[in-house]
């Protein structure tokens, strides 16, 4: 059975504009071009799974209830826009409290590839911050692209040497154009 490919997205400063602690449905707003960046994604035959750390659960911010709802308008959105995700995985634990999925665990894409029959050596991770391209190469992803919304453009600011294993672009639809003229 040949495996499929995937991308992993943050969803934070990735997807969705970045505001800090979000947990309003009412507050999402999707990036300029992000579902377009999907849709062309997904018709290349890419699977679409949303990987998020929400410590604000964890520190008494927000309820689970609350990220399910921010989830649900998300999907809501996208499914307007012709984009299907196929899950999201949420790690709800602040930093420094246990957690199984918390990224730079790449527990939620080992759930992925084995729910989904993903090969992970042939997909991507997208994300705004350096635990999300950790959390890509410790999956053993083919490559863990940063952009420089949300939080990217500090991140690369920071200039973590790190950052030579990664690719830096400016956006969503940046990195899917990248993936797209870079696959097999």
């Amino acid at each position: 059975m040949k495996q499929s490919r995937a991308i992993f997205l943050d969803r934070d400063g990735t997807l969705i504009e970045e505001k800090e602690y979000l947990r309003r449905p009412e507050q999402v707003v999707l990036l300029p071009g992000a579902a377009a960046a999907l849709r062309r994604l997904r018709h290349a035959g890419f699977k679409l799974f949303i990987v998020s750390n929400q410590s604000g659960v964890g520190r008494g911010l927000f309820t689970l209830d609350d990220v399910a709802a921010v989830n649900a308008r998300l999907a809501a959105d996208l499914v307007r826009e012709e984009v299907l995700l196929d899950k999201t995985y949420i790690a709800p634990e602040a930093p420094g409290q246990p957690s199984r999925g918390r990224k730079p665990s790449p527990q939620f894409l080992f759930d992925a590839r084995d729910e989904f029959g993903l090969c992970l050596e042939e997909s991507f991770l997208i994300g705004d911050k350096m635990i999300d391209l950790q959390c890509g190469w410790n999956a053993g992803l083919k490559k863990s692209i940063l952009v420089r919304t949300g939080y990217g453009r500090e991140v690369e600011t920071a200039a973590d040497p790190r950052l030579t294993a990664a690719l830096i672009v400016d956006d969503l639809p940046a990195a899917a154009t990248w993936i797209l003229s870079n696959g097999p």
